[in-house]
């Protein structure tokens, strides 16, 4: 017996609606030409820097601050790691998720005495010393214009964690000896995002980024901000190379039961990515 096929028809109907509907905006909607669907960056850092770091106590007789670059020989320009990944959902909204790290290590000879935590190592002492910061982020953003120019405003949460260490010739209640330092904390913040974006045409692009995370007490609490200005440059639809210069500046406090220390890392230099698009 032959089938009936209206029933089955008038079952499609709303779907056949909905799909159409769907296809329709689909192809009217355009993003802008500066934005990709999703954008993963993978490259380095080239940082140059200034850090310093300072202890108080409550009685003011611990108080001083140590510049690792000038007191230790640290090296005032380093390559980092930095990576980022950017997505785009729909047509004006999307992720965006950033990752870089400062790794810095030295060994030499005092010229001054210095205090850091709790210790007092003494002038011309043989000290080691190694500091890393380690800064991540994830922010929602909205995107403004769907023409050559767009900007951005996102909103999230930053990461931050400071290891800090200190070995060598200490005086401690008057004797010399050998002394070990360290620190290790981290802490979640809120973060803001601003961001504009230019696409000049299929392969040349160029873009701002600013943002900024702040926390309000808490062990581990202080402010971090950072801007970079920058040029894409895209060999094929898939595959480019971005390049940029930023300024981070990162100032940190961690309280302890009788002191105050505090991080002061200033990174100002160029970064170079390879950006794959899809």
């Amino acid at each position: 017996m032959p089938l009936n096929p209206r029933p089955v028809s008038r079952r499609l109907r709303p779907v056949l609606a909905i799909s159409g509907l769907l296809l329709s905006c689909s192809a009217f909607a355009q993003h802008s030409p500066a934005l990709d669907r999703v954008s993963l960056w993978l490259g380095g850092y080239d940082a140059r820097s200034d850090t310093t770091l300072h202890a108080r106590d409550q009685n003011d007789v611990l108080n001083g601050d140590l510049n690792l670059e000038k007191d230790l020989g640290f090296k005032d320009r380093d390559w980092s790691p930095r990576a980022r990944l950017d997505v785009l959902i729909g047509d004006s909204q999307g992720f965006s998720f950033d990752y870089y790290r400062y790794n810095r290590s030295s060994s030499g000879a005092l010229d001054r005495a210095i205090s850091y935590d709790g210790n007092t190592y003494d002038a011309h002492a043989n000290v080691d010393g190694r500091l890393k910061f380690d800064f991540g982020s994830a922010a929602y953003r909205w995107w403004i214009g769907k023409g050559n120019d767009t900007f951005g405003i996102g909103i999230g949460a930053g990461y931050y964690k400071v290891r800090a260490s200190m070995r060598g010739d200490a005086t401690v209640d008057g004797i010399t000896q050998a002394a070990e330092s360290s620190t290790d904390a981290d802490a979640w913040a809120p973060l803001l995002q601003l961001g504009w974006r230019h696409a000049f045409n299929d392969h040349w692009r160029m873009y701002f980024d600013a943002s900024g995370v702040k926390k309000n007490g808490g062990k581990l609490y202080g402010h971090i901000y950072n801007a970079s200005l920058g040029v894409q440059w895209f060999a094929t639809e898939h595959f480019g190379i971005s390049a940029e210069y930023g300024i981070n500046r990162i100032r940190l406090h961690q309280e302890h039961d009788t002191y105050r220390d505090s991080l002061n890392l200033k990174l100002d230099g160029p970064s170079v990515f390879a950006t794959f698009r899809f």
